[in-house]
């Protein structure tokens, strides 16, 4: 069974409700996974948007949450995951608003897609402080077991 991420919250290339976003309490929409690969020592999550600023001209890839270290006994993250809620051991990285923690979608035009990219490791990373992306990407190379993603949309209404 291949590793595989969903959410009770929206379905596979729908749309993320607005109690996710930035207009609504931007709460992380709660998580699952199922198909861990053998192996699996942590779980490494990435949720960006590939859209910014704009769908029909994007520029750049926009991070709303990094997670790494995720004991591999874990298998979901609930409703409005925190610091203070996440598992023993894991840690987040930097966002593009250059804060940690969970950043929802808040698109200044058009319908973006929203990655939740969830990565099987076969070891636990290093303490990386608070990485970026790049980071975080770099230190799992040569470490990814399985990989899945779910892909949300949203656009705001004006």
């Amino acid at each position: 069974m291949a590793l595989t991420i969903t959410s009770t919250a929206f379905a596979s290339e729908g749309t993320i409700p607005k109690r996710y976003t930035c207009d609504g309490p931007d709460l992380s929409p709660p998580l699952a996974w199922t198909g861990v690969p053998s192996g699996t020592k942590i779980f490494a999550l990435i949720v960006d948007d590939p859209d910014a600023p704009d769908p029909a001209a994007p520029r750049m890839t926009w991070v709303h949450w990094l997670l790494y270290n995720i004991p591999a006994d874990i298998t979901s993250l609930a409703e409005g995951e925190t610091r203070k809620d996440l598992p023993r051991g894991a840690a987040e990285g930097i966002n593009d608003w250059k804060s940690t923690g969970y950043r929802g979608p808040c698109p200044p035009i058009g319908r973006h897609r929203y990655f939740f990219k969830l990565y099987a490791l076969d070891t636990t990373l290093p303490d990386l402080g608070s990485p970026t992306k790049s980071k975080l990407e770099n230190a799992m190379k040569g470490h990814i077991l399985g990989e899945a993603q779910l892909m949300g949309t949203y656009q705001r209404s004006r």
